[in-house]
């Protein structure tokens, strides 16, 4: 599948986030293609704690063979920066102190807002590049001084829910050769020009998480001593239970929860200043109504108005994904005072978590997005 370059990129420098996996590599060579200068970059992101990496970990030593035998196959320079210190307090730290606050962390958000189109991109532009490119599978259009972010085109592999965070200075100088391209496709390119990463098995875990095992990871990373235990109650304020430390739950839980109920249990609250969880039914878990903090509209025009609707006030319709998984679903988004915004659900979902992404979309463009706040108020006890 040959590709002939353009004259119209010949000569624009970018620099390519390679972790190694064939998504990367494969975009790496599509931007070559298309007549950039590419320059291959791995950022070293493994702390001590965390060396002993499965070799298909973006953040262990393999990944910077893999990448590098990669960019020599494309004949195209690669370098490695050490993120080490910077992945571990905007990302590791964040993920620890999320679950310390009764939240539940998306650490992929973070890294890609602060490092692969914060950091990396800071490195590129120290090397002459116009633009920091990654393998998401996610469309960024570029159009007359401003970014619009859409999904990728396969729904199966779309990642713009993870590019949600970024500003708009961000996303015009951000590339991703992979958003009109499905996983097939790409592995079926990389196989014609003989990348040994191929059949790379995806990983599919958190990459700094041995075994996908968090609550280890915690235990590991904080000490025991960070936890904070307390009561397990029901809805009722009763305490029917102990637990080792907030830690250790997220929204929806139900594993590690008393028995002796005649209807599962499940978590429904996690309340930080008391150390308390609160349980309850099914049905509790379900929300109509939410608040999100730390909102972003990357759709604002240049005074920050969102969409030009009234200062931003007036409310507006569109989709909402709760977590990355989530199919999504109707909402009405009203913005509120300093960067927050309240979220009517049409139809009442299960699940929203607080310190989980809510994302919303207008067909496939990207509006903005924040972070669930917690709703329920808490058990007294």
């Amino acid at each position: 599948m040959k590709r002939e370059p353009t004259t119209k990129n010949r000569g624009t420098r970018v620099c390519i986030g390679m972790s190694g996996g064939v998504d990367s590599s494969v975009a790496a060579y599509l931007l070559k293609q298309q007549g950039y200068d590419v320059i291959g970059v791995t950022m070293k992101v493994w702390p001590q704690d965390c060396i002993s990496r499965a070799e298909d970990k973006c953040c262990g030593p393999g990944a910077i063979a893999d990448a590098r035998g990669v960019a020599h196959t494309l004949g195209i320079p690669h370098y490695v920066v050490d993120e080490a210190d910077q992945f571990g307090r905007l990302v590791i730290d964040y993920f620890a102190s999320e679950y310390q606050a009764g939240r539940t962390p998306n650490p992929c958000v973070m890294c890609n807002e602060k490092l692969k189109f914060g950091n990396l991109w800071e490195k590129a532009r120290s090397l002459g590049a116009e633009y920091v490119a990654t393998g998401h599978y996610a469309i960024i259009e570029h159009h007359d001084g401003r970014a619009v972010l859409r999904k990728g085109r396969d729904p199966r592999k779309d990642q713009s829910y993870f590019l949600f965070s970024l500003r708009q200075e961000q996303l015009l100088h951000a590339l991703c050769p992979l958003g009109e391209m499905s996983k097939p496709e790409i592995r079926e390119i990389a196989r014609k020009i003989g990348l040994k990463v191929a059949d790379k098995i995806d990983s599919q875990e958190i990459c700094f998480v041995p075994g996908n095992d968090y609550k280890a990871f915690l235990k590991t990373h904080m000490g025991e001593n960070e936890f904070h235990p307390g009561g397990i109650y029901d809805k009722a304020g009763n305490r029917i239970g102990e637990h080792e430390g907030i830690e250790m739950f997220t929204i929806g839980q139900r594993k590690g929860l008393p028995g002796g109920s005649p209807r599962p249990l499940y978590v429904i609250d996690i309340d930080p200043e008391t150390a308390s969880v609160i349980v309850g039914e099914a049905e509790d878990l379900l929300t109509e109504e939410f608040e999100i903090s730390h909102a972003i509209w990357n759709d604002a025009t240049e005074g920050g108005d969102p969409f030009g609707k009234a200062q931003g006030r007036l409310p507006f319709d569109a989709t909402v994904k709760i977590r990355y998984a989530h199919a999504g679903a109707p909402a009405t988004v009203t913005i509120g005072e300093k960067h927050t915004a309240r979220v009517r659900l049409h139809e009442a979902q299960k699940a929203v978590t607080p310190g989980q992404a809510a994302v919303f979309y207008d067909g496939d463009r990207v509006l903005g997005g924040g972070w669930i706040a917690r709703q329920r108020a808490a058990v007294v006890v």
